[in-house]
């Protein structure tokens, strides 16, 4: 069975229960946190081998892209994905990469207090089965940074930091979301309080994440390059506009 993603995901795979992804120049580095969650047995795609300029992984059945988002909906499925969220970061918690190790977002030794984020920790990056989390994919923009990047980052799609109209024709919400609730419900299941000034760190979490899509832009890399050259980062922008004119 073979089935070809989008072309903006540039030559992604399934062939029969393997996923081929084309080689970015952090890949060996991702491909050593992968062999790492596999040594510990956190749930995420198994490194197979590299075939040419594509990395093989393992297929990993079960509903995820759109299909997420509707699973963080209830307040059992988001604490269901703070909880999973914590697991990954325990997982980590010992995990040192060698230094000079290189991430989409830069090259430079790990710091005190940091690990490697997943960097993308949205709905769509997990595979839900039965409501529960199955595993979590797309690990191209892991990064090293504080846990509290990824608490930010989901946060941002699982309150969500959108408004009221997106969330109910778009995310699947039935009215507008109670986001402070929604914020104590995520930090409770992680097992962390809610972070001082949480809409700023959701919104400093966007600044970065956009810096570092820009800086993959100005080398060439796809898909950002195409993304700024089409003006897709002024959407980005947008949205950290509104999270910082958010009161909670």
């Amino acid at each position: 069975m073979r089935a070809r993603a989008d072309p903006m995901t540039a030559r992604v795979e399934r062939i029969a229960d393997t996923v081929r992804r084309p080689m970015r120049p952090w890949s060996p580095s991702v491909h050593d946190l992968l062999r790492h969650l596999e040594a510990v047995g956190f749930p995420a795609p198994r490194l197979l081998g590299v075939d040419g300029d594509c990395e093989v992984l393992t297929w990993i059945d079960g509903e995820s892209g759109a299909d997420g988002w509707r699973m963080v909906v209830p307040e059992d499925g988001l604490a269901r994905w703070g909880r999973f969220l914590r697991e990954y970061h325990d997982a980590v918690a010992d995990y040192v990469p060698a230094r000079g190790t290189a991430w989409s977002s830069g090259t430079r030794p790990i710091a005190p207090g940091e690990i490697v984020c997943h960097g993308d920790f949205g709905p769509w990056n997990a595979v839900w089965r039965d409501g529960e989390v199955a595993a979590l994919l797309d690990w191209d923009h892991a990064r090293l940074a504080a846990p509290l990047f990824d608490i930010a980052y989901a946060l941002e799609y699982a309150v969500p930091f959108r408004d009221d109209e997106e969330c109910v024709h778009r995310l699947a919400y039935a009215a507008p979301p109670d986001r402070r609730r929604r914020i104590e419900v995520f930090c409770d299941a992680y097992g962390t309080a809610v972070p001082d000034d949480v809409v700023g760190c959701v919104a400093r979490q966007q600044q970065e994440t956009l810096a570092t899509f820009e800086a993959l832009a100005l080398r060439g890399l796809e898909p950002q390059a195409s993304c700024m050259r089409d003006g897709g980062f002024e959407g980005i922008r947008a949205r950290i506009r509104w999270t910082e004119s958010l009161a909670l």
